[in-house]
């Protein structure tokens, strides 16, 4: 039962604030890559990104989102949160237009994130509110935006990168073979990618809705895309998913085929199995004209991801922070 229902912003910076709503798709995305160009952004949300908050299930969209308009109607702010109630923390995602910075827009949307969260946790019985929320470490403004509203750095992932002139060769390990991607297994990788990531910092259960959303993405390629599977018994021990972002070139001017998720189950670590989808995923990369190969990895993972990966030839290119403040 929620103890009350926060505001929602009227006006902020000369914008007035409402949730956004479906029929904001387009608009919300032209924002959005207006933002990015400014800030030099390699990378940003796409269509389906925002039709997943746009149709979220566990978040619905009339009370955890906002977007300030114009005069005119043009969007040049939002704000939206995420909230897994199994999760002793919340997510702040929003940006500004670069034309409308410095007014303090920002500053009124993350206040208005932080009422929402703590409503979310007193209405799911958690004592104490986490908010947390990320930047790329080259962009002073959001940082210190966070650092001025008490954010303090929490964690760093970092973007490697690995040239395909030459591919390592990395065969299965015995008793696994490898299989390329179906959309019969997906149900069977989620379950796989819940458990290996269940012992991954900020990692939370996806929901077959969720993972519907990553499956039917735009930059989702299957055929890059490869499971790992135990030769005895059928059980998924391993999978990775790679995209293809066909914006990436005019940013970056380099063809780079992505590993969006890369798991393997606990029972199958330490065999080589992670070694081997990396190889495979660069063959497919390389045999459908990408020049680099490209991945993200939590540099305190668990796993060691970051030390096999630096193994595997890539190295690192920039790093995104993740911010969190206890309200």
């Amino acid at each position: 039962m929620r103890t009350h229902e926060p505001q929602p912003l009227p006006v902020a910076g000369g914008l007035a604030f409402r949730a956004l709503a479906p029929a904001d798709a387009r608009l919300w995305l032209e924002l959005i890559e207006r933002i990015a160009l400014a800030e030099d952004a390699v990378w940003h949300e796409q269509a389906s990104d925002l039709a997943e908050v746009l149709e979220s299930q566990e978040d619905p969209v009339a009370m955890n989102t906002t977007v300030g308009v114009d005069d005119a109607g043009v969007p040049r702010a939002y704000g939206y949160v995420s909230k897994n109630p199994q999760r002793d923390w919340g997510y702040a995602f929003g940006g500004v237009d670069p034309l409308w910075q410095r007014r303090g827009i920002g500053a009124a949307v993350l206040a208005w994130q932080e009422e929402l969260l703590l409503d979310r946790f007193a209405t799911d019985g958690q004592g104490q509110a986490r908010v947390r929320s990320y930047t790329q470490e080259i962009n002073p403004a959001h940082t210190g935006l966070l650092t001025r509203a008490g954010y303090t750095s929490v964690r760093y992932f970092s973007e490697m990168l690995r040239p395909l002139a030459e591919v390592p060769e990395a065969g299965a390990p015995r008793g696994v073979h490898l299989v390329p991607f179906s959309r019969e297994l997906g149900e069977v990788v989620r379950l796989a990618h819940n458990e290996a990531f269940a012992d991954h910092w900020g990692s939370a259960p996806r929901s077959a809705h969720k993972w519907g959303f990553l499956l039917n993405h735009e930059n989702f390629r299957p055929a890059w895309s490869t499971v790992a599977l135990d030769a005895a018994t059928g059980e998924v021990a391993g999978y990775q998913l790679s995209m293809y972002d066909p914006l990436r070139f005019a940013s970056v001017g380099r063809e780079e085929g992505y590993t969006e998720v890369l798991g393997v189950r606990r029972p199958w670590r330490g065999r080589g199995v992670a070694p081997a989808l990396l190889a495979d995923a660069m063959a497919r990369f390389k045999a459908a004209g990408m020049d680099y190969a490209c991945l993200d990895v939590d540099t305190e993972n668990p796993t060691g991801a970051q030390g096999l990966y630096l193994r595997m030839g890539y190295t690192p290119l920039r790093r995104t922070v993740a911010w969190d403040k206890v309200l």
